[in-house]
């Protein structure tokens, strides 16, 4: 019995028939080939598998691919591209910017390492025997022609300029001014304990912390190089990567570390790495 039924459905699929296309008015026939099923069953697998194929091909190799789910578009691989670029940027600055902040806390804790260097062999290097002074024809024409125009005086001495208006840090008794004879780079504020010190104009906390010798220490970095230092205090209220307004209390008036003899405040300000008189720029009257 199994043997008959797979011999009959042997026979169905490879009886052939006979496909005729015939003119329909005159019965010509104009065409006819002889098919069985199993042809018909390979032919159609063959024509699904190529279809199948072509269609794959097609997609992958042409931007339809975008419309599919899964698929990322080129904008997007464009955008994620310059992404990594920007990430990676920000990560040197970030890495500059870093070092750039425990530099100045070195030079601010005085941790700086001394340099010793022979300094005869370096003027030696320098030294000139014989300069000429005298300006050149050209020189003389050329500030002949500037003095005319009224541009600028060559005489004219150069000037700070800055847009920064700095405000008293405290109000008290000045008991030491800036004297860069002294090693003393700061003005000392005399108060009472617990006083509010103020941010002298806007700035970012840079450091906050506590050394032995000028107990609590914040610094705040401001615009166009500025650099505000506060010593000696007795808490600090800001954190560091804060921004602080100008006349934003950031910290109280103590006597904290070795070197403080009493209840003040030990401002310092600084620009472009170097110390300057704060005296200068602020009226602590």
């Amino acid at each position: 019995m199994a043997k008959s039924k797979k011999d009959k459905i042997k026979d169905k699929l490879t009886f052939k028939y006979r496909f005729v296309v015939l003119n329909e008015d005159t019965f010509e026939e104009r065409f006819s080939f002889k098919l069985n099923r199993l042809n018909a069953f390979v032919l159609g697998a063959v024509f699904s598998i190529l279809l199948i194929s072509l269609t794959i091909v097609f997609i992958t190799l042409t931007p339809l691919k975008e419309y599919i789910q899964g698929y990322s578009s080129s904008e997007l691989q464009k955008e994620a591209t310059n992404l990594v670029y920007k990430v990676d940027s920000l990560n040197k600055a970030l890495t500059v910017n870093d070092l750039y902040i425990e530099n100045i806390q070195q030079v601010l804790k005085g941790e700086i390492k001394r340099v010793t260097f022979d300094k005869d062999s370096v003027l030696k290097q320098f030294q000139i025997e014989e300069i000429d002074f005298a300006p050149s024809a050209v020189d003389s024409i050329f500030r002949e022609e500037v003095e005319q125009k009224d541009r600028f005086s060559v005489f004219q001495q150069a000037e700070r300029n800055t847009d920064i208006v700095f405000t008293s840090p405290i109000k008290g008794d000045v008991t030491q001014l800036y004297d860069d004879q002294e090693k003393h780079l700061a003005v000392d504020i005399a108060v009472d304990e617990d006083t509010p010190v103020k941010a002298v104009a806007d700035g970012t906390v840079i450091f906050r912390g506590f050394t032995a010798d000028t107990g609590y220490v914040i610094i705040l970095e401001h615009g166009q190089g500025f650099t505000s230092v506060y010593k000696h205090n007795a808490s600090i209220f800001k954190e560091q990567g804060e921004l602080v307004k100008s006349g934003e209390v950031i910290a109280s008036a103590g006597s904290t570390g070795t070197f403080s003899t009493g209840a003040h405040l030990h401002f310092e300000l600084w620009n472009d790495g170097y110390p300057v008189n704060p005296s200068n720029y602020i009226s602590f009257e």
